[in-house]
């Protein structure tokens, strides 16, 4: 099935690669773009009001990212979900950023804690919307780990981070809503911050560890009951 036109928005001026490949990734990660949905290059262009070319080469960049399949005669699909694919995802972010937690906790300014802590407590604002909550979501896990990553740090993570959000946003949005979600969300990034202001390695290393582990969990349970999902959520 191609995309409809409340897919993406359209982009109205002339754009570029870069912009493209955001604006494709936004649709795909909140899950406006679902999952194995299936379209052509033209078709996307269309509805973004670019040239052939910038799609092109936007889906290439998509694709080394793990949320595109590109096809034989310019057509490509949404990469479908997969749980043991959120696993392994998780499975190497546990790998990396509790290490870097470790070494982190050590570097970072009081400063810098301080805005971390108050762009914490914004994740309870209940008149964010999700595009919003996720960029900040994005920007405070990297800003708490900055300190202690190399370039390939950051490549490896964003990546990781991208291919998990897809998971979380698609599985908590099947969720019954919770009223109290987002001062769960504030409090559980506050407490990050609370341990990272300790200065004890171990202690940001477990944190960061328990706190992959529950959005992992949530994301697994949300997803287990759906038939077209393959993968086992919870293996022996």
């Amino acid at each position: 099935m191609a995309p409809t036109d409340a897919a993406v928005r359209r982009i109205t001026t002339r754009s570029v690669p870069e912009q493209v490949t955001e604006e494709l990734r936004r649709a795909i990660l909140c899950g406006d773009l679902a999952p194995g949905r299936a379209f052509s290059l033209r078709e996307v262009a269309g509805m973004l009001g670019v040239s052939f070319i910038p799609v092109r080469d936007a889906l290439r960049n998509l694709e080394a990212e793990g949320l595109i399949i590109t096809r034989p005669g310019r057509s490509a699909i949404v990469a479908p979900l997969d749980l043991d694919e959120l696993r392994a995802v998780y499975r190497l972010r546990r790998t990396l950023e509790p290490e870097l937690a470790s070494r982190s906790c050590t570097l970072l300014s009081e400063a810098e804690l301080d805005r971390l802590e108050a762009l914490a407590t914004g994740f309870g604002d209940e008149r964010q919307g999700m595009d919003d909550i996720y960029d900040a979501h994005h920007e405070f896990h990297m800003a708490l780990l900055s300190p202690a990553m190399t370039t390939w740090d950051r490549r490896i993570l964003t990546t990781l981070w991208r291919a998990a959000e897809r998971y979380i946003r698609i599985g908590f949005g099947r969720l019954d809503i919770d009223p109290e979600e987002h001062e769960r969300r504030g409090r559980a990034h506050a407490e990050l911050v609370a341990s990272f202001r300790n200065r004890d390695p171990q202690e940001a290393s477990r944190a960061v560890a328990e706190h992959l582990a529950h959005n992992e969990d949530l994301a697994l349970r949300a997803l287990a009951d759906d038939p077209d999902i393959p993968g086992d959520p919870f293996p022996d």
